[in-house]
């Protein structure tokens, strides 16, 4: 395009707040100007400059097919000819959500929205109505999207620019909001001792990917499960993250736990914008037009998000062995970076669920938010530039995730292990 990413940053700085329109994309933390992508195909991306680099961003987790992907942007393109958006219903909006509800025990109708943070402040709002009480449980270091009431001690780029929350959302709001560290089932349970009474749900990441990837440990998500629903709770999985990315379905369907309501977004939109959230029939009945609980969106459903999205859906769920495929693709990448971080000495962990993982630079058990807190963000820094250099695209910051697609091949995981080993020597 005959600009370079500085340049573009420059011009996008004065017309864009920091020149990005989301904070996650922004290199401040790791110490220089963010790349400007002007294409990607399969596991690659290019940027201003055409410079080629291997992704583990993957749009932040929607591209589990790579870019591009011949069919997807086929079904897209199919319907953009048809016109792209009606403000009406579209028969793709009901394969959509039949699909979803097939893969999900837990789901028997869904909403569609434009976006994960739409999907988890609605759940809430439809979970607050069907309770009748005002309070919300909510994990440190989770990020739900940036609803006021979800900004309480959360992780992404909250995490990322070092702030507690955000100003401009009401006191009274956030005092609604209680938060309980990720994996402590005894502060867990103090808590709803103390407030079960007025408490309307419970919003969880199954597997917490916006503090760095961080697993549940034994028994933590049926425990959940069984104090919700001793307390009248509803519980709410936030798989906007995990659904369809663990397995065909969610990280529920792994666990054999079913939630009252789930929120999903990314891979079901094929790379497009798209959230959805979905539940009880008793519950879900309580929106509009069925219920008294509003909830409205003119793109909701959108032609073209329903058709790349349905389009990815039918590829995952006839693509027998894709998930195992990528299950030991990213095993073999992890257990070598560590033989790698190993030699050089350096403080680390490695947390990983399937296709998704973290390095954190800490000798310390990484299990919730407090723990990720102590990686070490500069030794990070370092390493982020290092690759990147190298031609590895990864997250900005020590508190996300890396994502692994169907379009990454062996030479690309080689020509991934060879990087970090020299960006490790260059440290």
């Amino acid at each position: 395009m005959g600009n370079t990413s500085r340049e573009l940053m420059n011009r996008s700085c004065k017309v864009i707040p920091g020149g990005v329109n989301s904070p996650v994309r922004a290199f401040g933390s790791v110490g220089r100007a963010p790349l400007f992508i002007d294409r990607a195909s399969g596991s690659k991306i290019y940027d201003a400059e055409g410079r080629e680099y291997i992704d583990y961003v993957a749009s932040w987790g929607p591209m589990i097919l790579g870019h591009a992907y011949p069919a997807v942007t086929e079904a897209i393109y199919e319907a953009a000819c048809r016109g792209t958006s009606y403000g009406a219903t579209t028969e793709r909006e009901i394969i959509m959500a039949e699909m979803i509800v097939n893969a999900f025990p837990s789901i028997d109708m869904v909403r569609m929205v434009n976006s994960g943070t739409e999907a988890t402040m609605s759940a809430i709002r439809l979970a607050r109505a069907y309770t009748g009480r005002e309070r919300i449980i909510k994990f440190e270091g989770c990020y739900h999207g940036h609803a006021d009431p979800l900004l309480v001690r959360s992780g992404s780029g909250i995490a990322t620019l070092g702030i507690p929350g955000s100003p401009g959302v009401p006191k009274v709001l956030a005092e609604l909001t209680i938060t309980v560290p990720y994996n402590d089932v005894e502060a867990l349970k103090k808590v709803v001792n103390d407030y079960g009474s007025e408490i309307a749900c419970l919003i969880v990441e199954p597997v917490a990917g916006n503090m760095g990837i961080v697993l549940p440990v034994p028994h933590f998500l049926d425990t959940i499960r069984e104090i919700t629903r001793e307390k009248g709770i509803i519980l709410i999985f936030d798989e906007v993250i995990t659904g369809f990315r663990l397995a065909y379905g969610g990280m529920q369907t792994i666990a054999g736990i079913e939630p009252d309501l789930t929120c999903l977004g990314k891979i079901i939109g094929g790379g497009l914008p798209v959230g959805v959230f979905g539940g009880k029939r008793q519950i879900m009945e309580m929106l509009a037009p069925t219920g008294p609980v509003y909830q409205a969106g003119t793109l909701s459903g959108n032609p073209l998000a329903m058709a790349a999205g349905v389009a990815t859906l039918k590829i995952l769920r006839s693509w027998s062995n894709l998930y195992h495929s990528l299950d030991v693709k990213t095993n073999h990448l992890c257990n070598e970076l560590k033989s790698l971080l190993e030699k050089k000495g350096l403080p680390f962990k490695i947390n990983r669920a399937g296709s998704l993982f973290t390095i954190f630079f800490t000798s310390a058990e990484v299990k919730d938010f407090r723990s990720a807190q102590k990686a070490d963000t500069g030794l990070f820094s370092k390493f982020f530039r290092g690759i990147l250099s190298e031609g590895i695209y990864s997250a900005p910051s020590q508190f996300e995730s890396s994502f692994l697609s169907a379009a990454h091949s062996d030479d690309d995981i080689e020509r991934t292990i060879d990087a970090v080993s020299i960006a490790l020597k260059n440290l």
